[in-house]
Order: C-alpha cells, then structure tokens, then sequence
C-alpha cells in the first residue's frame, strides 16, 4: 500500500445535538493515509526518517509502551523504507507477543526490553551511551516521535482542510501534533490530552513550538489554543463503559471507527461539550482523525469487546 498524505477525506458528521446547536463537525481522514503507518504516525515520521537517511544511518532507534502506535508504525515505516528498526519497550518481556508487538516484530522491528525505572532514564546520556554500544550507530527518534521534525510534519496536516473553519481539535500524547497544528494555523485550536498532567504537557507543547521556530523561521504566531484536560478518563489507556459504547454507537452511525485511547475520547469530548456547554456553538469544527486503530484489537481481546 502506497502512503497518501495528500487529497485527505473530509467527512461530514450529521447529528441531533450539533444542529441543535448549529455547529458544524467534519473529521479529518488522516487514518487513511496507510493502513500501519496512519494519522499522525507517518506524519511524525516522514521528515526523521529523511534525516536519518541523511545521516547515513540504516537503523532507527525509538521508545515505547507494549501498546504503542508508534511503535507498530516505526517498525511498517522502516520496512517500507529499507531501515532496521529497534524499539526499546517499557516494561518485562511480553510472550506471546500483544497484537501490537506482533505487528511491529512482523515488521522486522528487534525489542529491547527495560524495566520501568530504567525507562524513566531513557534520554539521559549514559543511557544512550550504553545502547549505542550494544546496536551501534542508529539514528534516534524519541517516544511518540515527538521532536522538530516531527512538528514540521505535523505542520502538513492542515493542507489537506478544504473548507473554512473556526476550531480544529486533536488527540494529544507527547505533543508534537497539536504543536504542529499550533504553527500552521490561526484559527482556535484545542488539544484533548489522553495523558493526565496538563500543565506539563503545555510546557513540552511550548518547547516543540519554540525548537521549531528556531529551526524554521516560518511558524504562524498562534497563541489562540489550549487543552481541554477533562477526558483523560483516569490516564493513559484508561477507558469506561460510557467510552466504550460511545465508541461502537458512533462506528455503527458514522462508519468510522475510532480508538479508546486518543481519538475515541477526543470525539467523546467534543459530542460531550456539545451536549453540556455552549463552547462550541455556532461552530464549524474539525476533528483530526490521528489513526490508532492498530490498539483496538488489544482492547478487544482485554476487554472481549468487538470496537
């Protein structure tokens, strides 16, 4: 399958509560640019898969969880661009492998596990240190793929909106979409962390916007956005029944099927603030569809649940 970045389908959501408050919602198609490298993953991707390619460098290196998006992604994207991949995975060594390590080791993707205290030392130096000794000379993308190269790919995404509009929303993980987002657009832009702590997550947020201004000189001066922090739904990969039904109704209505850790409870916000505040009346939205729906078959078979 060859990865569409461009003439992204727009999609229409018809319902009650938005004509009964005169708003407008379209979804952002992003999950179809390629069915394992989807959304945002290819966008993080993209341009450090360039540099490391303009580095010499056939290996990429990256972090993250069992369950991780990014993972699996790094793992299709490397194959399809004739890299090796290593993914250092937080936590004990899982066997048989999760549906997600399944894909991304099918991929040619190697693991290295680490228990979760060493995990915390990730970006320090002598951790590096010790893991270039072991797999030599890689090029190194961080968790989630958020850094300069990612935003500026992330600055693509809005290319692909067709229509005017007044408030674009985004799931968000380590940041770097929405940061992407932020600097390609002056219009109201909000950010619906599927991670407790948002006061940090403003502050990584701010740092990408800066780094990337630093680098390219070109960002759009938008300080007209913000993170509706109240969704999270206890943390990270947490979920509930009240998601979980939300998110089979709206793929049984809509024929677009979201994932309970970031686009499930982006949606669940918005259709939530429609019904409980007037936030987004009178307004044309756009929801970026960021992928993710590699994670729903883990969820299936914890939960025995069809998504």
């Amino acid at each position: 399958m060859e990865i569409n970045e461009n003439n992204i389908p727009l999609i229409e959501i018809f319902d009650s509560v938005l004509e009964s408050k005169n708003s407008r919602l379209f979804i952002l198609r992003e999950d179809l640019i390629h069915s394992e490298i989807s959304g945002n993953k290819w966008r993080k991707l993209k341009y450090n898969i360039q540099e490391a390619k303009n580095k010499k460098s056939n290996t990429i290196l990256t972090f993250g969880g069992a369950y991780s998006n990014h993972i699996a992604a790094t793992a299709a994207a490397g194959k399809k661009h004739g890299l090796n991949t290593i993914g250092v995975i937080r936590g004990e060594e899982i066997s048989p492998l999760n549906p997600t390590l399944q894909l991304a080791s099918d991929n040619g993707m190697i693991f290295k596990y680490v228990s979760r205290e060493e995990y915390r030392n990730k970006n320090t130096s002598d951790f590096i240190k010790l893991l270039r000794q072991e797999y030599g000379n890689f090029y190194m993308v961080p968790e989630g793929g958020s850094n300069t190269f990612a935003v500026k790919g992330c600055t693509e995404i809005v290319n692909n909106i067709s229509i005017n509009f007044d408030v674009i929303c985004c799931a968000c993980g380590t940041g770097g979409t929405i940061a992407g987002i932020i600097a390609s657009t002056e219009k109201q832009v909000y950010g619906f962390p599927a991670l407790k702590g948002g006061v940090f997550l403003k502050e990584e947020i701010n740092t990408l916007i800066s780094d990337y201004t630093e680098k390219y000189k070109n960002v759009v001066e938008n300080r007209n956005w913000d993170l509706i922090t109240d969704y999270h739904l206890g943390g990270y990969a947490k979920v509930n029944s009240d998601l979980v039904s939300f998110v089979q109704e709206f793929n049984k209505k809509h024929n677009i099927p979201l994932d309970l850790i970031y686009t499930g409870k982006m949606l669940y916000g918005i259709f939530d603030l429609l019904n409980n505040s007037e936030e987004l009346n009178n307004k044309t939205i756009i929801a970026i569809h960021t992928g993710g729906i590699q994670g729903n078959k883990g969820f299936e078979e914890r939960l025995g649940i069809v998504l």
